[in-house]
Formats: structure tokens, C-alpha cells, sequence
């Protein structure tokens, strides 16, 4: 057999390139390995792109037949192209390839246009054909030959015959039916049984090809005794349509032909000149052809049978019988995913494509006319650009917060009555993005903590929540440093669970209140971060012993208290003034005498410290007293300090009517203590349900000393007033801090040291300057008194 030809120059330069689409036309039989174009040229790609994004050939099916060399962008054969085996007796031979890119994913149309070479030689269905002939029979009798079947199309296909010259038959056709041409033996010369009985003749069929190919088989005609008559067909050709899937059984047509001979000569006998069984089966008595296998269109979509009928005396006849297979819509329509992309990223835009789907059904006409659809509740679509193929693109932002997976039903539907339709399921989940800051639950947290506790105490557990995923939900706590305060380096935060502990003792007397800032950051990149304020209050303990501010202890000296020799009952003597440095009910005071030098002469108001006289002094009373006054403050663990008042008992006072004529007032005075107390519990509740008001406000308190320039009162030195004390008209009482409450004791303001009228208030101040000067020598009398030298001292009046 002659080798094949492969005509490069008619196919190799023929290509063509539309939006997103590189055709080629090439012949079959090519070499594998042989380059059939330049696809990335073709197509505008970048060569260097290929490898980087992953660029690989697809095509319907699961045949590979090209592949490509990323490294060229060369696309070349890898496996031999056999057009009749791809297309059978199709005309047009079209192979659908895609070409793939990834990052972002990319999809280009390659269509191959496959060319038909003379690659195949006619072929007869058997070597030998017989043919039974009665040497009666007239010449010009015309008995059809079966045709030689060649693969190939067109010019490539069976073109002619040629007969060996013979004594008595010629060759001729009998007309071109579906493109074909069948060959009939013409009876030329008259044949002798006598003279020979059998005929070998050799015919050729010849294809279009150039060179041509050619297929031999021969012919062996016996030679009959006279049987004047045979069978003859209604018809030379027969042609009938069945659906494809008939049932078995099913008849498609009986044929009939006749015999004018009667008895055994006119006897007729059915039968197919070549095997077709397995599909077709003849009933042998009248002719009847049956479905005896199953039928497809999508193998074959029509059979040419040649049909024999036998007298009983030999003679036969042929006839040929088309059978067009017509199709019904037994496929349902393949969907392949081609490439898909099953992660993608929250912030991916619309348009973004996830995968490239491959849809087709080998059924024909409507019937193979393919739709394809998803689910309507999600956000995809699909998008075709390329025939039989759809890409699955993002049709709205996705937020994997609000939806991590899609389920995506790909539902591929033919045309056909009833519709067939197939499915695939894709799974696709939304990649997290850092798109979301860290949330506090509160934006504001409020706590307190007792002051000196230890260094570690927790304090308050701050929480934020991130609808992230993975590292960019892992949140990280930080105290925010801010220049203008040190509030911050007062506490630490736990970075893992946010919770804050202290990092310092507190002081309730030096701050009562630290405002700090929380950072809440994620792990994302970059990351994203919330804030929350924390305020913290200090609480008081009671840690501060009460401070006696006059009289003034230590020192050297002790200052003496003169009393009228006349002084009634009740007259006040003098009043112990102290301060704690604490706050609430810790700073709360009492006074009580613990020793005296003569007991019941002298009491003193539990809250008020003013020193009275119990009784009228009598003439066996010592001049000199001495009183130690224990003042204690309200803590639970109460703290205590003492003071020693020395009295005097003078003659030549004058007895000051102010010093007692409320004293019974003030006696009664100290049944309010009682209902004080409640209204101070009262109040408390309130602090506590109230307190973060105070955060709005700046704490103040009244203070419980105050600055007077009246002349007429009794003042305390400055060289009496203990350093550590704040001055408040150059002398201090208190610490320099407003965040001391002031509590008033009932009746005190009844006990301030106030005179009558100036020659009173001149009489004492002389003859206090005196007694002063005689102890304390003339300097500090003078600057007790603030006389002589006729000099104001700043002074203060116990309220």
C-alpha cells in the first residue's frame, strides 16, 4: 500500500485570530512533535507569562492530542491525528481546545481545523464477490456490484473503478447517491455453461488522491443452467429512516421482489450479502428486515445494506437499502469543570473569574443545544464568550463574615423534548481578608481598686472580638503611653486575655482616679486596631492617723490654757483640733479624755473636742491641770493619736458669756449624732451609686478652716503649725489636696473663739502675752500675741 503524503503547504499557514480565539488548519498523519503554531504570539501573551501562570491545554473529553511547550509557546502534536477515527464521515472536522492561565485565572478559545489526507485505501467488503448467472441471461443485463468503503472525504474518497478486460462483461455505474458511485456488471457477450462454467474477474476501486490509492477484489461468476427468469427488486434502492434506540424487533421495512418462474424457480430466498447481524437481521421467506441490536446515532448515523434475493433455480438480484439513523435525545448533556479555583479572596471584584466549565451533549440539533445555570442565591453568574464553554465569575463583593462556603449546583440542560439535564457541585470557600478592627464589647470600662494593695492586683478584664479568621482575629492588648500622663505605667495588661493588674501601690490621698487607654490589635497585615477607655478609681483605706493641729505638741513645750477662776459649768476652755488624712468614715474623728489631773472637772465633746468645764471650780481644786485627749478616727481598724492639754485656773479672767451660754444647746446638740450618722450612710450609698459622675466633675470638698480678718478672734502662729502642712493664709492646716472630705461636727461652729466686744479681746491677748512671755520669753510671746510689735498674724478659727 502506498505510503501517505502529508501536504504541508495547503494547511501549515492557515490560521486565523478573533478576540480571545487562535484557529489553525493542519492536515492529519502529522509527526508527533510537529509544531503547529505559535499560540502565545498568536494570541499576545508574553512567553515569559506561560510558566509563571501556569499555562495548560484543556479540551473536551479526556484525549490529548496537542500539548504545549511553555517554553516557546510553541503548541505541537503529542499523539497521531487520525481524522477519520476523530470525525468518521463527517465533512467538517473541528477539535475545541482552551488554553488556561492562572493568577488571575484566564481562559483563550484554540480551534483546530483537521484536513483529510489520502491516507486510506478503498476497500472491498469481501475478496471475493460472487454472482450466480444463467447462461440464458440476455446481454446488457446489469447486475450492481457491492461498493468499496474508503474512510476518506472528497477527492480522497472512491472516485472510480476499473475492470480487467474480459470477454463478456463490462463495467458501468449506475448514478452517485449520497456522493457515492455503485458499479454494476454489464453482461456484454452471452455465456456458455457448456463452454464455461465459471468466470474470475478482477475489479478495482480507485480513491481521488494524488497519488491515488486503490483497493482490488474479485469477482467469480458461476454460470447456471437455464432459469429463464429472476427475482426482481420494486426498487434498484431502498431507502427508510429509523430512530436511533429502536426496540429489538422493531421492523424497518420489508422488501419484496418477484419471480415470473413458478415452482422451485420461482421461490424466493432473502439474504444480505455481507454480515450484518449484530444490528440488522432479514427474514429469509418474505424479506422482512428487523432491529436485532442496538442502535446509536452518536456511532453511526446511517447503514448501506445490500440485499440479495435467490430463485430456487439460482438466479438472484440485488437491490441496496439505506437506512438513515435519525436521533433522539438519549444523552444527557457532560459537564466538566475544566479549572477551578476553590479558594478565593474576600475582596476579589466582580468579575473575578473562580472556574472554567466545559458543557456539551452529543446528541444533535435541538437536542444538543446546551444551557447552563447555577443556584440564583449566590453571588456568581456565568459568563460564555467561547461555544460550550461558560466561566464561573464573582457577581457581587463577597464577606466571608458573613458567608465562608458556597455550594454551587451547576446544572447543565439540553434542548431536547423531554429536556435531559446534568449537574456538578462546586465547592468554593471565601479566603479571610483583615476587613474587620477589633471590637470592644464596652467602650467605657469602669473599676476600682483599694489603695496599698499589692503589686499584681487584678484589676478589670477588658474584652474585644474580631469576626476574622485565623491570625487576622488573634487580638494583642496594649496600654497606650501618652506624654501628658503617667496614668499607663500604673498597670500592666495581660497582651494574651486583656486582663489589667497593677503595677504599682496606689495612694487614695495622692490620686483617686487613672484614666487609661486599651489598644485592641489584630494579627492581620496590615493590622487593624480599636480603642477602649478604662477608668479606674482608687477606693480609701483607712491608713492615716489622725494629726492633732493644735494644741501644738512636742517642741520643748507644752501651751498651757488659762481659765477663768469663775468659770461656770459648761464654760469652754479650749478645743483639740485634728485632721486625718483619710477620707469618708475613716476621717471621721472622736475625742475622749483618757487621763486627767482631777477627774470630773473637765469633758470633752466626742465630736467636737471642745474642752468644758464639768463643774464651777471650788477653792481645793489645783491651779495646774493636765489632760491627755485621745482622738481616734472611724476606720474599722481604728487608728488613734494623743494629745496633752494643760489649764490653767487663773484669777482676774473675765468670764466671757460666749465661752457657755449655748453650751446647753450644745448639750443637746449631741443627740443629732444619731441622725448624722444615718445621713452620712445615706449620702455614702449615694457616692457609690454616683460615682461615675465624679469623673465629669472635679472632687471638691468645703474646707473645715478658713481664713477670717477679724481682729476679735483668737489666732494660732505660724511657728505653731507643723511643716507638712499646706498654708492656707500663710499658715497651713491641711495637706495641700482638695480631695479631703470635710465633716462638721454637730454644735462646733457654736464653739469658734470669738470676743464681745475689742477691750475683751485686748484684756486677754495682754494677759495671755504675759503668761506667754513669762514661759516662752518675749520673742515668741510677742509673735503669739501679734501686738507689740503691732503686727497681724495670719490666724485660723476652728468651725
Amino acid at each position: 500500500m502506498d505510503q501517505p503524503v502529508h501536504i504541508f503547504w495547503l494547511f501549515s499557514p492557515l490560521f486565523a485570530v478573533s478576540y480571545g480565539e487562535v484557529r489553525y488548519a493542519l492536515p492529519e498523519e502529522l509527526q508527533r512533535g510537529h509544531v503547529i503554531g505559535n499560540v502565545a504570539k498568536d494570541l499576545g501573551l508574553r512567553v515569559k507569562d506561560l510558566r509563571a501562570r501556569g499555562a495548560h491545554v484543556v479540551s473536551e473529553g479526556t484525549v490529548r492530542l496537542f500539548e504545549m511547550d511553555i517554553l516557546s509557546g510553541n503548541l505541537m502534536i503529542s499523539q497521531r491525528i487520525d481524522r477519520e477515527e476523530l470525525c468518521a464521515q463527517t465533512s467538517a472536522c473541528t477539535l475545541h481546545y482552551q488554553l488556561l492561565l492562572e493568577d488571575p485565572l484566564q481562559a483563550h478559545s484554540i480551534v483546530l481545523d483537521i484536513g483529510d489526507v489520502n491516507d486510506n485505501s478503498p476497500v472491498f467488503a469481501t475478496e471475493e464477490i460472487k454472482l450466480d448467472i444463467l447462461e440464458s441471461t440476455d446481454t446488457g443485463r446489469r447486475f450492481p456490484l457491492e461498493s468499496a468503503q474508503d474512510p476518506d472525504l472528497g477527492t480522497n474518497s472512491v472516485r472510480n473503478y476499473k475492470l480487467i478486460p474480459n470477454d463478456h462483461f463490462i463495467l458501468e455505474y449506475s448514478g452517485h447517491i449520497n456522493g457515492l458511485i455503485y458499479p454494476e456488471l454489464v453482461l456484454k457477450k452471452a455465456l456458455d455453461y457448456e463452454a464455461q462454467r465459471e468466470h474470475i474477474i478482477k475489479i478495482s476501486a480507485i480513491d481521488g488522491g494524488n497519488p491515488a490509492k486503490s483497493g482490488t477484489a474479485s469477482i467469480l461468476i458461476r454460470v447456471l443452467d437455464v432459469n429463464d427468469n429472476v427475482p426482481v427488486f420494486t426498487q434498484r434502492v431502498y431507502k427508510v429512516s429509523v430512530p436511533e434506540n429502536s426496540p429489538l424487533g422493531t421492523t424497518v421495512i420489508r422488501l419484496n421482489a418477484t419471480d415470473a418462474d413458478d415452482g422451485l424457480y420461482g421461490t424466493i430466498t432473502y439474504s444480505f450479502r455481507h454480515k450484518m447481524e449484530e444490528l440488522f437481521e432479514i427474514n429469509h421467506a418474505n424479506g422482512e428486515i428487523l432491529v436485532a441490536g442496538v442502535i446509536d446515532f452518536e456511532e453511526a448515523n446511517n447503514y448501506e445494506l445490500d440485499v440479495q434475493a435467490k430463485d430456487g433455480g439460482g438466479q438472484t438480484s440485488h437491490c441496496k437499502l439505506i437506512i438513515d439513523v435519525t436521533d433522539i435525545n438519549d444523552n444527557k448533556p457532560a459537564v466538566e469543570i475544566k479549572s477551578a479555583s476553590t479558594n478565593v479572596l474576600e475582596d476579589s471584584k466582580p468579575g473575578t473569574m473562580v472556574a472554567l466549565i466545559n458543557v456539551y451533549d452529543l446528541d444533535t440539533g435541538r437536542s444538543g443545544h446546551v444551557t447552563c445555570a447555577i443556584s440564583e442565591d449566590v453571588p456568581f453568574k456565568l459568563v460564555s464568550d467561547v461555544k460550550h464553554y461558560f466561566m464561573l465569575v464573582t457577581d457581587n463583593i463577597l464577606d466571608r463574615e458573613i458567608q465562608e462556603k458556597y455550594v454551587i449546583k451547576i446544572v447543565a440542560t439540553d434542548g431536547g423534548t423531554p429536556a435531559l439535564s446534568s449537574f456538578q457541585i462546586l465547592t468554593i470557600t471565601v479566603s479571610d481578608m483583615n476587613d474587620n478592627s477589633p471590637t470592644f464589647t464596652q467602650n467605657d470600662y469602669t473599676a476600682s481598686v483599694l489603695e496599698n494593695e499589692p503589686v499584681g492586683t487584678f484589676v478589670i478584664a477588658v474584652k474585644a472580638e474580631d469576626p476574622d479568621a485565623s491570625s487576622n482575629s488573634k487580638i494583642q492588648y496594649q496600654i497606650t503611653k501618652h506624654k501628658d500622663t503617667e496614668d499607663g505605667s500604673f498597670f500592666t495588661i495581660n497582651s494574651e486575655t486583656g486582663e489589667l493588674f497593677t503595677s504599682r501601690p496606689f495612694d487614695y490621698e495622692n490620686s483617686v482616679h487613672y484614666k487609661i487607654i486599651v489598644i485592641a490589635q489584630d494579627g492581620g497585615k496590615p493590622p487593624l486596631s480599636s480603642s477602649c477607655t478604662v477608668n479606674v478609681f482608687i477606693q480609701d483605706q483607712n491608713d492615716n492617723t489622725p494629726v492633732v493641729l493644735y494644741p501644738v505638741q512636742g517642741r520643748g513645750f507644752n501651751a498651757e490654757e488659762l481659765v477663768p477662776v469663775d468659770a461656770p459649768k459648761g464654760y469652754l476652755v479650749t478645743k483639740v483640733v485634728a485632721v486625718d488624712g483619710d477620707s469618708g468614715h475613716n476621717a471621721w474623728l472622736s475625742y475622749r479624755i483618757i487621763t486627767a489631773t482631777e477627774p470630773h472637772l473637765f469633758y470633752v465633746g466626742q465630736t467636737t473636742g471642745e474642752i468644758r468645764t464639768a463643774r464651777v471650780f471650788m477653792e481645793s481644786d489645783e491651779p495646774k491641770h493636765s489632760l491627755v485627749i485621745l482622738v481616734s478616727d472611724n476606720g474599722p481598724l481604728s487608728l488613734s493619736a494623743t494629745c496633752t492639754v494643760n489649764i490653767i485656773i487663773t484669777s482676774g479672767l473675765p468670764v466671757l458669756n460666749e465661752l457657755f451660754e449655748f453650751e446647753e444647746e450644745s448639750q443637746d446638740s449631741h443627740n443629732l449624732t444619731f441622725h448624722l450618722i444615718v445621713a452620712l450612710s445615706v449620702i455614702s450609698c449615694l457616692f457609690i451609686l454616683f460615682i461615675g459622675g465624679f469623673f465629669y466633675a472635679k472632687l471638691y470638698r468645703p474646707r473645715s478652716i478658713y481664713r477670717s480678718n477679724s481682729a476679735t478672734l483668737p489666732v494660732f502662729p505660724a511657728t505653731y503649725c507643723p511643716p507638712s502642712f499646706t498654708e492656707l493664709s500663710r499658715c497651713g492646716t491641711l495637706f495641700n489636696d482638695e480631695r479631703f472630705d470635710s465633716f462638721l461636727t454637730t454644735g462646733s461652729w457654736r464653739g469658734d473663739f470669738r470676743f464681745s466686744s475689742n477691750t475683751d479681746t485686748d484684756t486677754l491677748k495682754k494677759r495671755s502675752a504675759a503668761y506667754l512671755k513669762s514661759t516662752l520669753g518675749r520673742t515668741s510671746a510677742e509673735q503669739f500675741a501679734g501686738v507689740s510689735a503691732g503686727v497681724q498674724h495670719p490666724f485660723y478659727v476652728v468651725t
